[in-house]
């Protein structure tokens, strides 16, 4: 056993600054050395629940592919985690003091860089899987569907003011709206016309099932973060002498997250509905009757977070250069 002269000074300082730590609390470091002494040593598989993680996926059919389109909305859930990881962060930083540039920009870029992963594997889903075995597992995997990703509309809430989620005829008549009035916009968000029968205009059951498991935790979202979204924080922002260089990056930063959520990532989305569901685009047939085919494309939509960021040629081009290249094959 060595002796304490044995021990460096900077064991012994340590030593010293844990006697410190724990004793302020009222603990004895012995008791936690000794359970140090016998711990094992960590493991790569057991930090990261490694055995459990690959039982997560069961499928529904015995088809090979269904485990593909499992593991990738897994992925998919886990990067939306890690954005809403930034909007926690954005939100105790405002509880807390203010927002500076650089962190706002450091977290943008985080969540850019999510969504760009995201998107770019996005191959993955549509040339990955076999048609005709998508096809078939699918139609077993009913009313559940991607549209019911609560992660995603959190991202949303925490992305822009509530008036530009709601359905697009609304948003100028919402547009100054007061803590208050959350609960009463919480009734047009835009997805809650996403899922309806196109024959009666009835919610479908896919719809319903959302609503009910996620529409309290939307509304107080909303409220949490009424004074701390992304377009209120970026609306707040002061810029010093020392940081002034990054105003055009902060702008930057945010116009790309208008493009990646709002854009990128519902269109590849309608791509895969393009190449699974339908040969001819003019006559795609709704899933399990459905609109997708109005509520995907961003031109219909027009969801945009930071109307401010865009000039008016930009706001009404939204998303249409897009669909012409990825869809339908058309470079201009």
């Amino acid at each position: 056993m060595p002796s304490k002269k044995d021990l460096s000074p900077e064991i012994i300082e340590k030593l010293n600054l844990l006697q410190e730590k724990y004793s302020s609390v009222g603990q004895d470091l012995a008791s936690y050395l000794d359970g140090l002494l016998y711990a094992d040593f960590l493991t790569y598989w057991d930090y990261i629940n490694l055995d459990t993680l690959l039982t997560l996926q069961q499928p529904k059919t015995p088809f090979p592919d269904e485990e593909v389109f499992i593991i990738y909305h897994q992925i998919t859930e886990l990067y939306f985690k890690l954005c809403m990881n930034e909007y926690k962060r954005l939100r105790e930083k405002v509880e807390r003091s203010s927002v500076g540039p650089e962190f706002l920009l450091e977290r943008v870029r985080r969540i850019n860089r999510y969504f760009e992963a995201l998107t770019q594997s996005f191959d993955i889903m549509v040339d990955g899987m076999d048609q005709k075995e998508f096809l078939q597992f699918r139609m077993s995997l009913l009313p559940a569907s991607g549209f019911q990703s609560g992660q995603y509309r959190k991202i949303e809430i925490c992305s822009t003011s509530l008036d530009r989620i709601v359905h697009k005829d609304l948003r100028e008549k919402y547009a100054s709206h007061s803590q208050n009035d959350i609960d009463e916009l919480s009734k047009h968000t835009y997805w809650r016309e996403g899922a309806i029968e196109i024959q009666s205009k009835k919610k479908t059951l896919t719809l319903r099932q959302f609503e009910d498991k996620y529409d309290e935790e939307f509304l107080q979202l909303a409220k949490d973060f009424y004074k701390c979204n992304l377009r209120c924080i970026y609306a707040d922002l002061s810029f010093t002498k020392e940081t002034e260089g990054l105003k055009d990056e902060v702008k930057d930063a945010l116009r790309w997250l208008d493009v990646n959520i709002n854009i990128n990532w519902p269109l590849m989305h309608y791509k895969s509905a393009v190449r699974y569901l339908q040969k001819d685009v003019e006559d795609i047939a709704a899933t399990g009757g459905t609109n997708w085919q109005k509520y995907l494309p961003p031109r219909f939509q027009k969801r945009i977070f930071y109307p401010e960021l865009w000039t008016e040629e930009e706001l009404e081009e939204w998303g249409k250069g897009w669909v012409k290249r990825e869809v339908f094959n058309i470079n201009e």
